[in-house]
């Protein structure tokens, strides 16, 4: 901590600004690097008889090996302590000059107690490790594994690590799915974990000696997980057309009890729809998965614009949640469109091999998905106005939304959000280089030039005519801000509609109260102006 002030002692007598890189881990999200880095402190607390008094701190990361370059310092990610306190573990990236296009994360262990050099657990593993977390008996730690280096959607492994042995073992590997977090249960004898399955987001019991599993939740999505007693869980659950609450989960007879209803007073009169599942077959003859959202005063007997949702990624997925970022499907079903969610190939909670299939085929299955979907639910849903749709993403979706610029016409506007208009300067410009080299190339490699290029929205220029409102945040360092400006350019310059909204204080997301509002009216003005749709309440 004394170095820590001492930089800044030192920067606020600097007359200059400039910061100089040899690594190319120089930014990351929306930070510059600097040689402030997070560490792990381990400090006794004691009782004493009027108050607490904090013993001599202890930097737990300072015991790893040191790094020449103080830019790429050891920095912890996240970190958890024994039940007993005697026991740390955390997750840190590894200083090296390859930190943009290795995906190596790993996992140590050390004691609170005494200076000792932390114990590295992941050494034979060049993945991602994330989420460690103690038993409640202190004597096993579980985590979650990466095992694919440079893949950053592999599938995530959970590898269990006995204190007394040293010994670790692989659980549940058979498992097709990847969960997103680990807690023990009260007993020590199973683990409890969140993964998505289908569009949801359930809550997964596996045994920790056979890896069994079962499934205790069914419906919308379940996330921040707490064992109260051998049979209770609290967790917080919500659905397409409810918000967050806090529920209860019996995991003997998986009775769950809503313990919450927050937001009970503020929704009274606000109309929420329910997702509608839908399956078509999509790209290389699969089944894929939708849902639709109806508009609020549904009646059958009229027709209504559709608004198709496309998600990040593109190895994510939408899930049947509340969602409070900027791509709630109510926000469009509110305002008078059929709302259509598809997760396309590339999404997980379909299988591994679903997930995998999107590797070099960014233009190709996800935009055949979604050709398909959008035709399916036309044939069979009379009330939609095939005349009036429109396509909106962000990220991937941004992306999505500049090739389908290039390859149809069928909707009347579009909206990108931070998405890449050319996998060439996309790479260059990111953040992140594993991300763009695992799933489509180098541009300096022949073969990984001509992936890139034919997944290029840029190459299809010429055909863009499609009316389309850009998004961008000036902060985001996972796609630069010249990717928007560039398409936005490009339309402006050929005389095709086309309007920038630009947030110099945002990142990849919409972070701020006032600029999502914004964004929201900026977004929903430009759909509804171009179906020729009147909201039930004024936008503007």
């Amino acid at each position: 901590m004394d170095k820590c002030v001492l930089v800044k002692q030192r920067n606020a007598l600097r007359t200059d600004s400039a910061m100089v890189f040899d690594n190319l881990w120089a930014r990351h999200w929306n930070e510059w690097m600097t040689m402030e880095k997070p560490n792990v402190f381990a400090a006794r607390l004691d009782r004493t008889e009027s108050r607490w008094t904090v013993g001599p701190e202890t930097n737990i990361a300072a015991m790893l090996p040191q790094t020449s370059d103080p830019l790429t310092r050891w920095s912890v990610d996240d970190y958890t302590v024994s039940p007993a306190g005697d026991s740390m573990a955390f997750v840190v990236r590894p200083p090296s000059d390859n930190m943009t296009w290795a995906t190596n994360v790993d996992i140590y262990l050390a004691s609170t107690k005494h200076g000792s050099r932390p114990r590295l657990l992941t050494g034979r593993m060049n993945g991602a490790a994330s989420a460690p977390t103690f038993s409640w008996d202190g004597q096993q730690l579980a985590w979650l594994q990466m095992e694919t280096p440079g893949y950053e959607a592999d599938i995530n492994r959970i590898f269990i690590y006995t204190l007394g042995t040293r010994k670790t073992v692989a659980v549940a590997y058979d498992w097709d799915l990847s969960p997103h977090n680990l807690m023990w249960s009260r007993d020590n004898k199973s683990l409890f974990t969140v993964t998505g399955s289908k569009g949801r987001s359930l809550i997964v019991q596996i045994d920790a000696l056979t890896g069994h599993r079962r499934e205790l939740t069914t419906t919308g999505s379940a996330a921040s997980i707490r064992p109260i007693d051998d049979q209770s869980l609290l967790f917080v659950h919500s659905d397409t057309d409810k918000p967050a609450d806090i529920h209860m989960l019996n995991t003997q007879s998986q009775a769950v009890q809503q313990l919450t209803n927050i937001n009970a007073q503020t929704l009274k009169n606000v109309h929420l729809s329910k997702a509608e599942d839908f399956w078509f077959t999509g790209a290389h003859g699969d089944k894929v998965h939708g849902w639709v959202v109806r508009p609020f005063g549904f009646n059958r007997r009229t027709t209504y614009p559709l608004a198709l949702l496309m998600h990040g990624g593109p190895q994510q997925a939408s899930t049947q949640s509340f969602s409070h970022s900027q791509w709630n499907p109510n926000m469009y079903a509110s305002a008078g469109f059929v709302t259509v969610v598809i997760n396309f190939h590339g999404s997980p909670g379909y299988g591994q091999n679903f997930t995998n299939s999107v590797r070099h085929k960014w233009g190709d299955y996800p935009y055949v998905d979604l050709m398909c979907g959008v035709d399916y639910v036309t044939s069979r849903m009379r009330f939609v106005d095939k005349a009036r749709m429109v396509a909106l993403g962000g990220s991937f979706g941004g992306y999505m939304a500049n090739w389908i610029n290039g390859h149809t016409d069928k909707f009347c506007a579009l909206v990108s959000h931070d998405g890449k208009f050319s996998t060439i300067s996309g790479y260059y410009g990111t953040d992140e280089l594993w991300f763009p080299e695992w799933d489509l190339g180098k541009p300096w490699d022949p073969a990984g030039r001509v992936i890139l290029e034919e997944n290029n929205p840029e190459r299809f220029s010429a055909n863009f005519k499609t009316p389309t409102l850009f998004v961008q945040g000036e902060k985001d360092f996972r796609i630069s801000s010249t990717e928007s400006l560039g398409a936005w350019t490009m339309m402006r310059r050929r005389g095709v509609p086309a309007r920038l909204v630009y947030f110099p204080d945002e990142d990849h997301w919409i972070n701020r109260a006032g600029n999502s509002v914004r964004w929201h009216t900026e977004v929903l003005d430009w759909i509804t102006m171009w179906t020729n749709t009147s909201a039930p309440y004024g936008i503007r």
